[in-house]
């Protein structure tokens, strides 16, 4: 029988009672009482015309922490950073026009990972929209692929409703970006607020789950069979607070257990049961482990071609369950034996409860020693640590930051090579630390989102893997994070290149082609930005430069480590290759 479909619902979805006497509020203060009842504590923006309303009531809200960002895309970016360390929703605000438009690119970059956003944008009077008034944009329209959900609000009436269904949509079920877009006359009109009252309804939107007893009991079936299992647990298992859940399931049926991007942190690196990351430049024994699995369980991934590598050939010798919470990432990219929809934590509570008795599947845990062992003559076999005397590589450099990284520290990185390297050799054992733009790779983001971070937990560790053509898309955020107190380091790994665009010039076109870039005094900059700064040539100089970095708590700090040039990525798996035929280092 069928399990019934269950309506999953946000944790603080209970409301206080409804207030007899609601107070009469302006918009901008109905927005900002808002935000202070859906318990945000601190929004990333930069003032603009229509919302002058807003900012002029700000100073009346002292529990709203507000970071003034040098630009629109820092200032998404930095909620995303925020909400993938917290688990909390990220909030941003710009005006309208070019403000709201420079939110895009981090909306769809949150949209692709799953990040909960919910942006605000001011826009020109309602009397004035579709009138081509100065600094208007139909913004709704603009963002409407890149949002779970995205309105404009026509009267200062529906406002806090707007607001409630935004962090509601934004925050249950795949969490993703909503957009709320404000007219200026909705800001300054008034209406009375009562947000309990304020009810949520969003016909069309559920959240449910299908899966049933039989699902669970065709996994455990499986597990029986299986002498060569694999769990793949992607981003999807931090998003559901499901870590816990995986490695107590992991530990029980002696499964390894293999990354993606995007779920590092959410299986302890330290685990003798970890892989690593997989796909296009993930480790040569993760990828060949699941080449060779005879079951694979992927849990939250959405399986995209820089994971799966050429589709049909990923994991050809395994039956495929694939347990997921959107249906729309089921069977979409890679066939399932058995897909199985629903809530990742929920699931994996039931699948412990029915196996505390392990005497069906000894016969099945018998065999993991020898497949360990397998895995463990790959391991061997394939060690990425190039070593040339006297020359500063990234690969060193990244392992010495790694090295005195502290446990409870945070980690962000930019797009291109140096990300690779950093999810190499990622070392930390807790959800929510290692935060990396997947699924729409975004230059720029890494520094932005570290801030956000840092805002977040302004008494931890928190450094940016940076490239040099990534860092200087949003080097001006170096000022928001100086004004802020916020002492992000940022470790520039300075090849004097695109990095991975020049690597794939080199080995698959015919010539590099403006990849080589300059880059500025980074020790000027810092100290222009009233920073810390250092620079490192020599390997000798490594560990004492970021011992130094490390103990710096008062202000942001950069270091340039001025790296071998033409230093390639490996493993690699070119595209539309198989990841069991990833080229290795030469």
């Amino acid at each position: 029988m069928a399990a019934p479909s269950k309506q999953i619902e946000r944790s603080n979805a209970t409301a206080p009672e409804t207030n007899p006497h609601p107070a009469v509020l302006t918009g901008a203060e109905i927005f900002l009482s808002c935000l202070v009842a859906e318990e945000v504590d601190t929004l990333f923006g930069m003032p603009g015309g229509v919302i002058l309303s807003i900012y002029e009531a700000l100073p009346e809200f002292p529990s709203l922490n507000h970071i003034l960002v040098r630009h629109e895309q820092g200032a998404v970016h930095m909620a995303e950073g925020y909400a993938r360390a917290t688990g909390k929703p990220g909030v941003a605000i710009a005006t309208s026009g070019p403000g709201a438009t420079n939110l895009v690119t981090g909306l769809a970059d949150a949209y692709y990972d799953s990040v909960p956003i919910v942006a605000f944008t001011g826009n020109v009077p309602s009397s004035l929209l579709g009138n081509d008034a100065f600094q208007e944009a139909d913004i709704v329209g603009i963002t409407r692929p890149v949002t779970k959900h995205n309105i404009i609000v026509r009267r200062a009436e529906d406002l806090a409703q707007a607001i409630k269904e935004a962090f509601h949509v934004a925050t249950t079920g795949r969490p993703g970006p909503v957009l709320v877009d404000i007219p200026k006359d909705v800001l300054l009109a008034t209406a009375e607020f009562d947000y309990a009252a304020a009810s949520i309804d969003l016909p069309g939107y559920t959240v449910e789950e299908s899966f049933t007893p039989e699902d669970l009991d065709a996994v455990l079936a499986l597990l029986q069979e299986a002498k060569q299992p694999v769990l793949l647990a992607g981003g999807g298992v931090i998003n559901a607070g499901a870590h816990a859940e995986i490695k107590a399931f992991a530990e029980r049926f002696n499964l390894p257990v293999a990354n993606s991007l995007m779920g590092l942190g959410g299986f302890p690196t330290s685990h003798p049961q970890f892989l690593g990351f997989c796909g296009m430049h993930g480790q040569y024994w993760a990828n060949i482990a699941i080449a060779n699995a005879d079951l694979l369980i992927i849990v939250g991934n959405r399986l995209g071609e820089r994971q799966t590598g050429k589709p049909d050939r990923f994991a050809r010798n395994a039956k495929i369950v694939h347990i997921d919470l959107d249906p729309c990432t089921l069977q979409k990219n890679v066939d399932a034996f058995l897909p199985v929809q629903g809530e990742i934590k929920n699931i994996f509570q039931q699948l412990l409860a029915k196996t505390e008795d392990l005497t069906p599947y000894r016969a099945a845990l018998n065999t993991r020693s020898h497949w360990f062992r397998t895995i463990q003559s790959w391991k061997t076999r394939r060690k990425n640590q190039p070593t040339l005397e006297g020359v500063l590589t990234p690969q060193y450099v990244l392992d010495r930051i790694f090295h005195h990284l502290p446990k409870d520290a945070f980690v962000t990185t930019e797009v291109g090579q140096h990300q690779m390297w950093a999810a190499q050799r990622f070392n930390l054992d807790r959800p929510r630390s290692f935060i990396s733009s997947g699924g729409l790779g975004t230059m720029g983001f890494g520094f932005p989102a570290a801030i956000g971070v840092q805002a977040a937990f302004p008494d931890k560790t928190v450094i940016d893997i940076a490239g040099d053509g990534s860092f200087q898309m949003t080097l001006q955020e170096l000022a928001t994070a100086r004004d802020h107190g916020l002492a992000v380091k940022v470790a520039i790994i300075n090849n004097g290149y695109l990095g991975m665009v020049r690597q794939w010039q080199d080995k698959t076109w015919n010539r590099p082609s403006q990849s080589r870039m300059t880059s500025p005094d980074y020790l000027k900059l810092a100290e222009a930005y009233g920073c810390a700064g250092f620079v490192v040539e020599r390997p000798e100089d490594v560990d004492t430069v970021i011992r130094q970095a490390y103990a710096i708590t008062d202000r942001p700090v950069l270091i340039d480590f001025r790296v071998r040039e033409k230093a390639d990525v490996y493993p690699w798996v070119p595209a539309g290759g198989a990841n069991e035929d990833m080229l290795v280092e030469e």
